[in-house]
């Protein structure tokens, strides 16, 4: 189990540090051209959401395997597990997004 939690955090934190990181770097190429940094940084935060978890899970295949394996063969811990996994990545994604979003409106 402290392995499964373990795993969780780390899926979550990997998802919110590209979101961030992600936005933050990419929003330079936009202050140093002329554009808009805070709004090209909303921008590319909502573009990497997807990109952001599947990383974090490793790829999307090799999740999506186990978790039509664990479906097909009825082990319902493996599928539990697979979907908390996705839920976590997601959820990593997503509060780097809104985290981004609330740093944007801060400095208009």
């Amino acid at each position: 189990m402290e392995r499964f939690l373990a795993k969780l955090l780390y899926m979550f934190l990997t998802a919110l540090g590209m979101i961030i990181g992600g936005s933050l770097i990419g929003s330079v190429s936009a202050g140093v051209t002329g554009h808009g940094p805070f709004k090209t940084m909303c921008e590319l935060a909502r573009d990497l959401k997807i990109w952001a978890a599947v990383a974090a899970i490793g790829g999307s295949f090799t999740s999506l395997q186990t978790l039509e394996s664990g479906l097909l063969e009825g082990e319902i811990k493996t599928v539990i597990k697979q979907l908390g996994y996705i839920f976590s990545a997601f959820a990593g994604a997503h509060i780097g997004y809104l985290l981004i979003l609330a740093l944007a409106d801060t400095k208009k």
